[in-house]
């Protein structure tokens, strides 16, 4: 058979950085890592192609070609994934469906022929024997987790390395914690389940060997969910192999405790890591212990944002207004903790109930449920808020007009840079980054409302801190983007 995979489109949102990519001419921040693992996973004999509709279109042809259709996204991707199906399915095609939007929300799609859902590891090869058999079941689906120590890398050569701004890889599934708003352990368990330290070097070899200097994003919800393996294997084989590969720098997400463990950190500087994504989200202890945040509790959030920045992180945020517990205090206490902090890629959104998750059950039983989420930091929420609603709305555009202010941005960018000890490794500067500064003094510096902000930031980089002079530019082309969303969904 022939094989289209399938990727849908993203709306514009925070993570998108959409506005931003056009300054390095890239067409998409990240790969459909998912898509391109389950491609690996297919008979060798079937002919396959990839289409990201983030990067190309999904032409007439690629349908002619087509036998079979499949088909994986987020929730943030549903329209998208509606309007690809009924394009398929007017063609003729069989569709076969997985990933997490189709998991959580398969009865809503009666087009699609077969789902595939949880993990494909386990699901995919029942629905293979069974369609070589001319008998496939319209659902595959498992309580169990998958063994990730026998998934294939991921099948690169589907796609054009080049229109990507960051590659991903994914070393764990999931989270030892059990935030109440979060789906991950709904999805992939409690016990963090990983890849051996030889797969990785393996995959990023893979990367590194089809010529990929860059960014590498490792996928995980919590990178240091096994710490030990961390500290004995996987960051000891990563340091080694960055002696002779340098060019790859590496992000990812964990929780805030990482900023207790100062050998771990150090030891992901220096096998290239240079930034986290952790989930700050709120300053109110009432907040977090409602929704099960223990391991935000009872600490000095911002002290543990900093001592991670000097460590050689950057800190990226994400924050919830919404809680049960919050009261109209939390806004100008958000804002204050984010520009003291100085978290400069802040995602805030309004709490949103993911389906599987406890805080899902609860609301739903309390009969405050409103369909299904976003998946979007919109400004938008599928649940019943305490707080009046007209407040909650009025309260959170009031802390991203205030945040993505030019003025408040670039100083929380400064209150950054002060703070921040840039690691070893660089991303060698190609063609378009060089010429981004070209394109970001013109249409920022020049053209932008903000270039009084973006001439003084860059001065004082060059004065202050020379050496982080890239990354200063880097961020007030992130912060056109955020600023960008922010028109598009709060006005």
């Amino acid at each position: 058979m022939n094989i289209l995979l399938i990727y849908p489109a993203f709306p514009d949102t925070f993570w998108s950085f959409k506005y931003a990519l056009k300054f390095i001419r890239k067409k998409a921040a990240f790969p459909p890592l998912g898509l391109l693992t389950v491609a690996a996973m297919l008979p060798e004999e079937w002919p396959q192609r990839l289409v990201d509709i983030n990067v190309a279109h999904l032409s007439e042809e690629d349908l002619e070609w087509a036998d079979c259709v499949f088909i994986s996204a987020m929730a943030v991707q549903r329209e998208s994934a509606r309007q690809t199906i009924a394009r398929c399915k007017a063609a003729g095609l069989t569709v076969v469906a997985g990933g997490p939007l189709f998991t959580s929300e398969f009865e809503q799609f009666e087009e699609v022929d077969h789902f595939v859902l949880n993990e494909a590891e386990l699901t995919l090869p029942l629905f293979l024997a069974d369609l070589a058999q001319g008998s496939a079941q319209r659902v595959y689906t498992t309580s169990e987790f998958a063994d990730i120590k026998q998934t294939p890398p991921p099948k690169w050569e589907l796609i054009d390395l080049k229109r990507y701004a960051s590659m991903s890889i994914q070393f764990s599934r999931g989270c030892p914690f059990a935030c109440d708003f979060c789906n991950v352990t709904a999805l992939f368990g409690h016990r963090p389940r990983i890849k051996t330290a030889t797969q990785v070097i393996d995959e990023l070899d893979r990367l590194f060997n089809l010529g990929w200097r860059g960014q590498v994003f490792f996928v995980d919800d919590n990178f240091i969910g096994n710490k030990n393996y961390l500290v004995t294997s996987l960051l000891p084989m990563m340091i080694e192999w960055q002696k002779d590969k340098n060019g790859l720098t590496f992000n990812t997400e964990a929780s805030v405790n990482l900023a207790d463990n100062e050998s771990l950190m150090e030891m992901m500087v220096d096998a290239g890591f240079d930034t986290v994504f952790i989930g700050i989200e709120t300053p109110n202890e009432d907040g977090l212990a409602e929704c099960n945040k223990r391991q935000n509790k009872n600490r000095d959030l911002v002290a543990s944002v900093k001592r991670i920045q000097r460590a050689g992180l950057q800190v990226q945020g994400g924050f919830i207004v919404g809680f049960d517990s919050d009261t109209a205090s939390i806004f100008q206490r958000q804002i204050d903790f984010i520009q003291k902090s100085g978290i400069v890629t802040a995602m805030v959104g309004l709490l949103q109930a993911p389906a599987g998750t406890r805080l899902y059950k609860r609301l739903k039983k309390e009969g405050r449920l409103l369909g299904h989420m976003s998946g979007n930091t919109d400004g938008t929420t599928n649940i019943i808020p305490c707080m009046d609603v007209s407040t909650l709305r009025d309260g959170y555009k009031k802390i991203m007009s205030h945040i993505y202010s030019p003025a408040n941005y670039y100083q929380r960018v400064k209150t950054f840079l002060r703070e921040y000890k840039p690691p070893k490794t660089k991303i060698p500067l190609d063609l378009q980054r060089f010429l981004a500064f070209f394109r970001s003094s013109i249409r920022l510096g020049i053209l932008g409302k903000e270039r009084f902000q973006f001439w003084n930031l860059l001065v004082w980089t060059l004065m202050k801190r020379p050496k982080l002079l890239s990354l200063a530019v880097t961020f007030a082309i992130y912060g056109h983007h955020f600023r960008k969303v922010c028109e598009l969904h709060l006005h």
